[in-house]
């Protein structure tokens, strides 16, 4: 690590906007026809949020929706910061971004997300929930999150499916085009990152029709230089002693995050009855991190300010993660009389491929430091001058891996609808199925180098001298000497590394497990008077295997895990027309998610009377949903709405030490998951949205939205205390779940100048399960407070300039152990600022 260099701020930036050769304008024929001339769009915040609103209240489901400007630009830098302003819905924030999404205070794992309807696969090699940061929001036309699902969607999610919808060129009438440029500002590390991205769309005319076929792509491409700085305790607090600390490490984070997306769409509608598409989209994220960290671990647990005998090391890890997310969708639907045949087919795959990398390098105290610490929020290390000498630590230990994860996705649907009068009223049949097949694979290999004075190696060659690459520039306090990657992998380089392979982490982490579903449902709607009902069965029947290793002393296992599972899922929705503009929403569903992967991960590691390992044979969760609400719409961008929901869930899935019990009894640890009995989910939801364009100018401009949901859970889990030799049951809010969230948006807007201020609230919620009679070392995320600014200026009538300030208040990240005042780890960000400059013909 070395010191950040400041390069120079926005001043003086030179931007150059996006070019995009453009032949020659043209007229449709049917513009031509009637003497049009030009075709207005209207653009901006109300109209984005008016756009949103009118899908919204149409829909047949509950759901809320983001909708991109007339510029084809979403509200915020990528997916999950866009749909975290939406009621219910909060985000999972990595390095101050926002990246999985949580529905109704369910965590991102048990949410699904779809592009152009078909399933997103997840990157990462544990989970299920799909890191939407890794789409540019410039990709993308619109955002849904369904909180209700209809028998012929698929039932994978218990708070809510993210539906990304990509540009369309019937989302514009003729020829558009838009392209932007933009600068980053990260007070933190005073980097300045470009971004660059582009869209353009238009319609051609293909036999006899007239503006039939449509094609429309959209690229992206962004790097962003940024970081934060840490101080952590993960929990290693002695509370039986007096809440006195065990260890504690400063870590500083250097990050080069690269962006590139592009998406290539066709439409084709030769006639009124019939049409067909093909949606394509690839998305690139690389991430390239640079982590030194100094630790402290005391001999004897120590309070604040006491001083004693601790133990310091120096360590590094340094990796370039590449995730990518491909996914292409072909279907269409045509009408026969009264039948409508409708089918899809679709491929997805995601991927994460980490090259070689560092994955942990260790310096060693060469001699004992007298130390100890301030702070217990934030604990700072009080120590003599030679724990920042580098000539007091010595190479100990470096672990090297490679990692690549890939998952498949693949569907085929069918549906088939036929409208017909039930005694006098409209009424729709529908029937069809389903089949997808998913498979991931992960693959893992990892090395161990150590006893480096046995390989030859001398006291100077080892000093952390030699390996030194200038001072951290660390926030928090002082943090001492960095150290050289470059310099690690030059030293490795002149080993075998075969004689250091780690075969036990190698195999016992690679797995392959693959899910075929074979889905069918029947619905029926109908239209009496006011209402609106839809009522329909939907089965799923799963196939599940899962391969991998286990190790037992030493001595491999292969392991292989088959089941199968059924599911029937009722639904019955209602919605009642109040009167022209409120309408009244009901809904009963049933869903089902499967556990995480790494929860039903087939490896295993028994050493001695130790024991980690997955459960493949996890029951699924299920959920039986209650939904009860109002809306009412009120003239351009204007509604209010409130709605109750209740969910009551099976067999929830929790990590738990079986030590003591069945074939674990004479164990020390076991550490596995279980499934629960039950869990409780119900909440408040209530939001509102209005332009106050009848006020007299300037007053006429105004924006507000706000919206905040309420949630409570309560689940019970069990397991056995080692200290009493019993078995016990506590009670514990699901992880993940947020008693509050809530946004607040002020807006102002004319023809020329747009303005917006918001704030995202999340109050504290658990994070990880310590053991069944310790709740004390429970750890949870404390509340946070995002307040954003944007401002974008029209120029002229197609060229734009914007200026953004994220993250104003400067929010930290803070984990606590068992009560606030005892660091599970903490972290800063800083804000961040951005100048931009778009042109757009429309």
């Amino acid at each position: 690590m070395y010191h950040r260099t400041s390069t120079a701020g926005l001043v003086g930036f030179t931007f150059t906007a996006l070019a995009m050769a453009i032949a020659s304008e043209r007229l449709s024929a049917a513009e031509q026809a009637s003497g049009a001339t030009e075709h207005v769009e209207v653009v901006g915040q109300a109209a984005s949020i008016d756009q949103a609103l009118k899908e919204q209240r149409s829909a047949d489901s509950i759901k809320s929706v983001v909708h991109a400007d007339g510029v084809a630009q979403l509200p915020d830098e990528n997916v999950a910061e866009a749909v975290q302003r939406l009621p219910g819905v909060s985000v999972e924030r990595d390095q101050g971004e926002g990246r999985f999404v949580s529905v109704r205070g369910l965590g991102p794992d048990l949410n699904s997300v779809t592009i152009n309807g078909t399933l997103v696969p997840a990157p990462e090699s544990e989970r299920r929930a799909v890191a939407l940061d890794v789409l540019p929001s410039e990709l993308v036309q619109s955002l849904s999150v369904i909180k209700t699902l209809t028998p012929d969607m698929d039932a994978n999610s218990l708070g809510g499916t993210v539906d990304v919808k990509s540009l369309s060129a019937f989302d514009h009438k003729g020829l558009f085009y838009t392209g932007s440029s933009e600068a980053s500002y990260d007070k933190n590390t005073r980097q300045t990152s470009p971004k660059f991205s582009g869209a353009i769309s238009d319609r051609f005319s293909l036999g006899d029709g007239i503006d039939n076929f449509g094609v429309a792509a959209a690229l992206s491409w962004q790097k962003r230089d940024f970081g934060s700085d840490n101080v952590e305790t993960g929990g290693a607090w002695d509370f039986e002693q007096g809440s006195r600390l065990e260890e504690f490490e400063q870590r500083d984070y250097d990050i080069r995050r690269e962006r590139a997306g592009g998406g290539l769409n066709f439409d084709y509608k030769p006639d009124d009855v019939s049409s067909y598409y093909l949606r394509t989209l690839y998305s690139r994220y690389k991430d390239s991190e640079t982590r030194n960290a100094a630790s402290l671990a005391f001999e004897d647990p120590q309070a604040a300010g006491e001083l004693g005998d601790a133990e310091g090391e120096r360590k590094l890890k340094q990796r370039e993660e590449t995730q990518e997310i491909q996914s292409y969708v072909l279907g269409g639907e045509r009408m026969f009389g009264l039948w409508t045949l409708s089918g899809q087919g679709g491929y997805s795959q995601s991927s994460e491929d980490s090259p070689g990398h560092i994955a942990g390098a260790t310096f060693a105290g060469i001699d004992g430091f007298d130390g100890g610490f301030y702070g217990n929020d934030k604990p700072r290390p009080i120590i003599g001058s030679g724990f920042y000498d580098p000539a007091n630590f010595s190479l100990d230990k470096v672990d090297w891996e490679e990692q690549k994860t890939t998952d498949t996705e693949k569907n085929l649907r069918l549906d088939l609808a036929r409208d017909y009068d039930l005694s006098g009223y409209a009424s729709q049949v529908k029937f069809g199925g389903k089949v997808s097949r998913r498979e991931k694979d992960n693959d893992l290999d990892a090395w161990v180098y150590e006893d480096f004075d046995d390989l030859g190696f001398t006291d100077e060659q080892l000093n952390l001298g030699q390996f030194q690459k200038g001072n951290v520039d660390y926030r928090l306090g002082r943090f001492g000497p960095g150290i050289s990657a470059d310099a690690i992998k030059q030293l490795l380089g002149g080993l075998n590394r075969d004689d250091f392979f780690d075969e036990q982490e190698s195999r016992v982490n690679d797995f392959k497990m693959s899910e075929d579903i074979n889905a069918g449902y029947l619905m029926n709607t109908i239209d009496i008077d006011d209402w609106r009902f839809i009522a329909g069965m939907r089965y799923e029947g799963t196939e599940f295997e899962a391969k991998g290793t286990g190790a037992t002393d030493g001595v491999f296992t292969d392991t292989e895990t088959r089941r199968k599972y059924h599911h029937w899922l009722p639904g019955l929705h209602a919605r009642y027309q109040l009167d022209k503009n409120t309408q009244v929403r009901a809904a009963w569903t049933k869903s089902v998610v499967r556990p995480t992967f790494g929860q039903l991960a087939p490896g295993f590691v028994i050493d001695d009377d130790e024991a980690t390992f997955g459960n493949p044979d996890l029951k699924p969760l299920e959920s039986s949903n209650l939904d009860l609400g109002i809306e009412h719409f009120m003239g351009h961008a204007g509604t209010v709405s409130a709605f109750v929901f209740y969910k009551d869930i099976q067999n929830f899935v929790y990590n738990t030490d079986l030590a003591g019990t069945g074939a674990w009894t004479n164990f020390a640890e076991a550490h596995s998951y279980a499934n629960g009995d039950s869990a409780k989910l119900y909440g408040l939801e209530l939001a509102y949205s209005q332009k106050f364009d009848w006020l007299p100018a300037p007053w006429n401009g105004l924006l507000l939205g706000a919206n905040t949901t309420f949630s409570r859970s309560d689940a019970e889990i069990e397991g056995f205390d080692q200290a009493s030799g019993t078995q016990r049951k506590r009670s514990i809010d699901l992880p993940n779940q947020s008693d509050t969230v809530g946004n607040l948006m002020l807006g102002w807007e004319n023809d020329k100048l747009s303005l917006r201020l918001s704030a995202n609230y999340k109050s504290a919620y658990l994070f990880e399960l310590a053991s069944i009679s310790d709740r004390d070392h429970d750890l949870h995320v404390d509340a946070q407070t995002f307040v954003d600014f944007s401002a974008r200026y029209s120029l002229t009538k197609n060229l734009q300039v914007s200026l953004e300030a994220q993250n104003l208040t400067d929010e930290s990240y803070f984990v606590y152990t068992g009560h606030r005042s005892y660091n599970g780890q903490y972290e800063e960000y800083g804000p961040t600022y951005k100048l931009g400059l778009t042109f757009t013909h429309f």
